[in-house]
């Protein structure tokens, strides 16, 4: 059993991850030329997991945030071409949000700047040590012993 020290000391540790892993993957994204936030990047990632255009209360729910940051968002990203508005084909009063081929484009070429990002964060760690980090990381994420299938807490 850990310490609250040492509890806090992993907290602080992994916050700490959090942000450097932000921040190589804020630079890749700029060397990209992509001129696309991060949240923009996590949006267009988050359309492809529906199997239709998503309404925008949709995205929201999904992305964990208030209804006005997807419209931020959007508007954004419809500006640049990669996403745009389609009505809803049974209540012409619901927005759809769907990728545009542009859209579809850009995702593939941040998918190559994330590589590039965790190749970066990872090159210190073996092959075995990433396999364990992979093991950890999904327990901690899934709040579940991957091991054994019990939860935690």
């Amino acid at each position: 059993m850990t310490t609250p020290d040492a509890d806090g000391l992993l907290a602080e540790q992994l916050l700490r991850l959090t942000r450097r892993v932000h921040r190589i993957q804020k630079r890749h994204l700029e060397r990209s030329g992509l001129d696309i936030t991060p949240a923009q990047s996590r949006l267009l990632r988050t359309l492809t997991h529906y199997g239709s255009p998503p309404r925008m209360a949709d995205l929201a729910e999904r992305l964990e945030v208030v209804p006005r940051a997807v419209t931020t968002l959007v508007d954004g990203l419809e500006a640049s071409g990669r996403v745009r508005r389609v009505p809803d084909p049974s209540n012409r009063r619901v927005i759809r949000i769907e990728l545009t081929d542009e859209g579809r484009t850009a995702l593939r070429e941040l998918r190559g700047a994330r590589r590039a990002a965790a190749e970066e964060i990872l090159a210190p760690l073996t092959d075995e040590q990433r396999e364990i980090l992979g093991g950890l990381l999904n327990t901690l994420v899934d709040g579940v012993d991957t091991t054994t299938g019990a939860g935690r807490g």
